[in-house]
């Protein structure tokens, strides 16, 4: 008898060799048992996951002559028969081959005849998606409404390309992808039945070409086995399958974290040696970068279908790394990628790209670097942060003019003093003594001028305090320097706003751009914004940014938004003719009280 491979020699005969497949062999078995068995059944999924398999299970299981709890028995005749092939009531067809109306045709004139020796007449068409349009709405009527006594078992690897008017006829099952977890306990089973010894990684290399594909797993465990050794170590799998050494592809994924330009150049070397396939290394590596990435999110382990050592080697890799970092070394890792596709020299590319990659420095989040310039401007101002600073000034030094004398001089009178300006200027209330005088004789006549009012010294100038209420357009430049030395990085993304405005119990900070001011927005910023406003206007006003979208329409001028107004100056004739002469561009637009 010729040699049977593994993927034909341990093709399950019953539901409960099925891997993998839990949910969809449940739902089989309990339609069986109640009665329940749909007339068209499709079977939808990747290659070799189960579907074909599936398929004749469920033929043998509704012929099953036996009275088990859980058919098919692969005892009685129906059974034996099917499973031999030589039953007359299976017609087992694939769709490439017989995709035309014609054999269409033919089908349904045979399904017109009762079974000869089974309970049912089971038709199977594999890869029925290849079938044409003309042989879909030929078999649409029979698939409706077949004869009791016929089955149709579908199976396809691409269900969208079947017709709507198909699959709402049919009952579906998707078949998923084999966990690595189950892959490896089936692989493991098979090859103690072979009496071969094979090293745990070694399958765990053989689950992970798989890719969740049984039969590609057994074609490759039998390509192993026929390597003719009782003892097959991961080195023999990477030999034999023409795969990366895996032990050198995880030390160059160390060099890459750690900045080691000497292992990681080395290393390659050694994967570049062993005859290694430029397009498999590199999807390889983006893998193992893609895994890194996923150990360091937390609940991201269950998107990682890797062998539970393996798992581990991945997580304990250089924990001190953090998914930042990692996920701008994989941004430079495809863009490399990119780069070695249209080279004419792809190790040195290769190369370069992975010096680009180490010479990448660790990323520092964003909230980190904003509490250290905290604490450097806290430890310059000797303030805690929403600590009001007490502004000193020293008192002016007035000198008043020296009392002349042999001169008369009037004092001003209390009406005099109290006609200056309401300017938010109080005077002084201390009364202060005339100066001493001399008795001086009388001038004459004709020398005699005006009093001398204007020649009486000068009080000394008032001091002048500030009202509690300040004007927001006015006083906004100092209001940035009260933040500025509190909060620079507050301050800065404040001094970039469009506009500001006071309209009613709310301040209006406009910015054109939302991205300047994303980090302003968040709650917590916000709330210390608003303490910093209280503090400097001693008004309780709730600021609120408005973004262009939301721009306050009605402007004072026509009727425009900023927005627009901007808008109009950037295409302007003049703007775009000085742009054109100065050879240069437009930048920002500023139309605030600011560019006045």
């Amino acid at each position: 008898m010729s040699y049977l491979v593994l993927a034909r020699k341990s093709r399950p005969q019953t539901f409960s060799e099925v891997v993998g497949q839990g949910f969809v062999v449940k739902t089989l078995q309990n339609s069986i048992r109640k009665n329940r068995v749909a007339h068209a059944i499709l079977f939808s999924g990747v290659r070799g996951v189960g579907k074909t398999t599936l398929a004749r299970i469920m033929a043998k299981a509704v012929n099953c002559d036996s009275s088990t709890e859980t058919p098919p028995c692969n005892e009685c005749n129906p059974c034996r028969e099917i499973t031999s092939g030589a039953a007359l009531d299976l017609i087992e067809i694939d769709g490439a081959s017989n995709r035309g109306i014609q054999e269409i045709r033919e089908l349904k004139e045979k399904i017109k005849f009762a079974p000869s020796s089974c309970r049912f007449k089971i038709i199977i068409i594999d890869e029925v998606h290849m079938l044409t349009t003309e042989a879909f709405n030929a078999l649409l009527k029979t698939l409706e409404e077949p004869p009791p006594h016929v089955k149709f078992m579908f199976a396809t690897t691409e269900r969208h390309k079947i017709p709507i008017t198909i699959l709402s006829r049919c009952q579906q099952y998707e078949l998923k992808r084999i966990p690595a977890k189950e892959l490896t306990s089936h692989f493991t089973k098979l090859a103690e039945g072979e009496n071969i010894a094979i090293e745990p990684q070694a399958i765990a290399l053989i689950v992970r070409e798989a890719e969740g594909s049984v039969r590609d797993g057994l074609s490759l465990l039998d390509q192993v086995f026929s390597f003719g050794e009782k003892q097959i170590t991961v080195e023999d799998v990477a030999e034999v399958l023409g795969l990366v050494n895996r032990d050198l592809l995880i030390q160059l994924v160390a060099a890459l974290l750690q900045g080691d330009r000497k292992t990681a150049l080395v290393s390659l070397d050694q994967l570049y040696s062993g005859g290694m396939d430029l397009k498999r290394f590199t999807a390889d590596l983006l893998d193992c970068f893609r895994t890194l990435l996923l150990t360091r999110i937390n609940g991201c382990n269950e998107l990682i279908d890797l062998p539970p050592e393996e798992l581990e080697r991945f997580t304990n890799l250089v924990p001190e790394i953090n998914a930042q970092t990692i996920h701008l070394k994989l941004n430079l890792l495809m863009n490399m990628v990119e780069e070695v596709r249209n080279s004419s020299q792809p190790r040195l590319a290769i190369e370069t790209g992975l010096l680009r990659m180490m010479e990448a420095a660790n990323v520092v989040p964003v909230s980190d670097i904003l509490d250290k310039i905290n604490q450097l401007t806290g430890g310059f101002s000797g303030l805690e942060d929403g600590a009001v600073q007490p502004v000193t000034a020293e008192p002016e030094k007035t000198t008043e003019p020296p009392v002349k004398k042999k001169e008369l001089l009037t004092p001003p009178t209390d009406q005099q003093l109290n006609s200056q300006p309401e300017s938010g200027v109080v005077q002084p209330k201390e009364e202060t003594e005339p100066p001493i005088l001399e008795e001086q004789p009388p001038l004459p006549s004709e020398m005699a001028g005006p009093p001398l009012h204007d020649t009486y010294s000068e009080p000394p100038q008032p001091v002048e305090i500030r009202s509690h209420e300040k004007d927001i357009r006015k006083d906004w430049p100092d209001f940035l320097e009260y933040v500025k030395d509190r909060k620079v990085w507050m301050s800065q993304l404040l001094n970039r706003s469009d506009s500001v405005k006071e309209a009613g119990n709310e301040l209006h900070i406009h910015y054109n751009d939302p991205a300047e001011c994303s980090l302003l927005r968040q709650k917590e910023n916000k709330t210390e914004l608003t303490e910093f406003v209280l503090d400097f206007f001693q008004k309780d006003l709730t600021v609120h940014f408005i973004l262009p979208e939301e721009e306050i329409n009605g402007d004072e001028q026509n009727g425009e938004s900023p927005r627009e107004k901007r808008n109009k100056l950037a295409n302007d004739p003049l703007t775009v003719m000085t742009a054109e002469i100065f050879n240069g561009e437009i930048g920002d637009i500023r139309i605030g009280p600011r560019s006045r």
